[in-house]
This record gives structure tokens, C-alpha cells and sequence, in this order.
């Protein structure tokens, strides 16, 4: 199989509780908190051992809690590249409102890091790179971070010939839209995401792939994933396009469905899957990712089951 490194630059220790109502001026009694270690390529390498695969992360940490994320990760035989991080690691708060079944989430920004840490950083990631590997850049910025990382990022590992997936949102988005140092391999975004940048809706799927193929060709990504919410998910390269049905499942949390997604996905491809065979694995994640409690993932079982219902095609 081929390696992966997956990046994490704010990783956060997820808390997961639940409270019979969320309302403003009183104490909340809260369940005893549900502990994960969270952040974008975090939860990928999570997945991906979740579905019978290995990955290598690259993660930042810093003080007690950064401890606590290395611990979770070891115990979850997670291979581990720590770096040390400007400050404290962060942590995020799901509150689920088990009147109403919404969920309320706190996330905090994390260390603010300066020009020297975030070179020594790049250093770090571009020896860790596998040669012809995968390498995975998902989750939010720290502050500090400026908004062509992924973009240098992209330039440092290029002697490597590692393949690079790309889950990014907001200024960076825009910023790696706008002037692409080098092509990403993959760029993954969901639909607000996709609007934003194209600056108006996309309310069809063809509208979608339209716009991902358009993002292909003017040299952003070599392919460009759009996630349609409930609808569907969708890939567009220079020449085709293909689009992945959704079942309908029982949705009891939506948080970390993206990130299931890009886990199944990164495995499909590391397994020699084409683009339309690492679609379907993906959206069949984000799927059963859906059906679990809190700052659950997918479960390998519930992804098997819902695979052949994720049919995936041309348009």
C-alpha cells in the first residue's frame, strides 16, 4: 500500500457531552465527556486505521494537552510525528441538546505561531514526506499560519513525488484558488465551501461539476472533490466527471463526516483504487460517519453495508 502522512497543524482534544436542554443562565448537567483526539488530519488517520489501513501523523503539540493527543494516538496505534507546537494545544467542545437533538460545538483557536516556528515545521513535514506517498493537509489553520501554506507546503514536498490531498476552506481556499504555487493533486471542499469561492450557488449537481472542472483546468488541483451535503458527492478532472448517490441513513451526528470521507477516500487511493472506486469508499464513510454518536467516525461494518448503495456515475 502506498504510505501516507497525514498533517495536522491544530490538533485538538475533542470533548463530546450531552445535556437534557441547552439554555442560556443555568447550569447545564452535562454526561461524562465522550475523549478523542480531533483535528482534520487527525480524524484521517483515524479512519484510515478504522478501515483496515496505516497512516503516519504528522502533528503538532504542545504542554498537557498536546500529552493527552500524543497518549490517544499511541493508544490508538496511530504512528506518530510529533513537532512542538508555539503553546497549548486546544481543545473543542460538542454539546448535544438531547430535547431538541442539536448539537452545539466550541472550538478554540489554538497557539498563535510565528514565521520561525511554521519554517521549522515545514523542515520537519518535508523530511517525513514519503517518497511516492500520500501526503493529506486537512483542518483550520492556527493563527499565524499564513494563507499560502498548503501552497509552500506543495512546492517543499515536490521532490518527493508524493501525491497531495488538500481539505482546506476560507482565505486559504481563495488564496490556493487564486495563485497556485503547484497543482495540488486532490483539493476537497463541500458546497458553502464551493459557493463562496465561485462566488454565486451551484444549485445542481451539474453546476458543481462545472465548477470543480473549471478549478481543474485553470491549474488549481488535478482533481477537485465537491461535497453536496445530503445530495451527493462529486469528482471532476480534466477530461470526466463522476458523481456518487448517498443513502439515506438515520443522521445521528454529522461531525466528522467530511473527514471519514477524505480517510476512505486517501486509503482507496493508496490502495489502487481509481478516482470513481475511491468516490464511492468515500461518500459509503461519510455516510456511516453520520450514524455515530458525537465526534465518532466511521465504523468499518456500517461502511461495507453501505457501499454497494453508494453507486457512482458519470454526468
Amino acid at each position: 500500500m502506498t504510505p501516507i502522512l497525514t498533517i495536522t497543524l491544530n490538533p485538538t482534544v475533542d470533548l463530546a457531552v450531552d445535556a437534557d436542554e441547552v439554555r442560556p443562565e443555568r447550569k447545564l448537567r452535562c454526561s461524562r465527556p465522550l475523549t478523542n483526539p480531533g483535528g482534520g488530519g487527525i480524524n484521517i488517520s483515524r479512519t484510515i486505521l478504522e478501515l483496515g489501513g496505516q497512516s503516519t501523523a504528522f502533528v503538532a503539540v504542545g504542554d498537557t494537552t498536546g500529552d493527552k493527543v500524543m497518549r490517544l494516538l499511541a493508544e490508538a496505534g496511530i504512528g506518530l510525528v510529533p513537532f512542538p507546537a508555539p503553546g497549548e494545544t486546544r481543545q473543542s467542545i460538542t454539546v448535544t441538546d438531547r430535547h431538541s437533538g442539536e448539537q452545539y460545538r466550541f472550538v478554540m483557536p489554538g497557539p498563535h505561531w510565528g514565521a520561525r516556528q511554521l519554517r521549522r515545521a515545514l523542515d520537519r513535514i518535508a523530511r517525513a514526506a514519503p517518497e511516492n506517498g500520500i501526503v493529506v493537509v486537512s483542518g483550520s489553520h492556527p493563527p499565524g499560519v499564513p494563507d499560502d501554506f498548503t501552497a509552500t507546503l506543495a512546492a517543499r514536498i515536490a521532490r518527493t513525488k508524493a501525491q497531495l490531498v488538500l481539505d482546506t476552506s476560507g482565505k486559504a481556499l481563495k488564496r490556493l484558488a487564486s495563485a497556485p504555487l503547484k497543482p495540488a493533486d486532490v483539493l476537497r471542499m463541500d458546497e458553502v465551501e464551493a459557493e463562496e469561492l465561485a462566488g454565486h450557488p451551484l444549485p445542481t449537481r451539474c453546476d458543481s461539476a462545472d465548477f470543480a472542472q473549471t478549478l481543474v483546468r485553470h491549474g488549481v488541483a488535478h482533481a477537485v472533490i465537491v461535497a453536496r451535503g445530503a445530495d451527493s458527492n462529486l469528482i471532476a478532472t480534466a477530461k470526466a466527471r463522476w458523481i456518487a448517490e448517498i443513502p439515506e441513513v438515520q443522521v445521528v451526528s454529522k461531525v466528522g463526516a467530511g473527514d471519514s470521507f477524505l480517510g476512505a477516500y486517501t486509503l482507496g487511493l493508496a490502495r489502487g483504487l481509481s478516482q470513481p472506486e475511491a468516490l464511492q469508499f468515500g461518500t459509503a464513510a461519510a455516510a456511516a460517519a453520520v450514524m455515530t454518536p458525537a465526534t465518532d467516525l466511521c465504523r468499518a461494518p456500517d461502511v461495507r453495508k453501505l457501499l454497494p448503495l453508494c453507486p457512482v456515475s458519470e454526468i
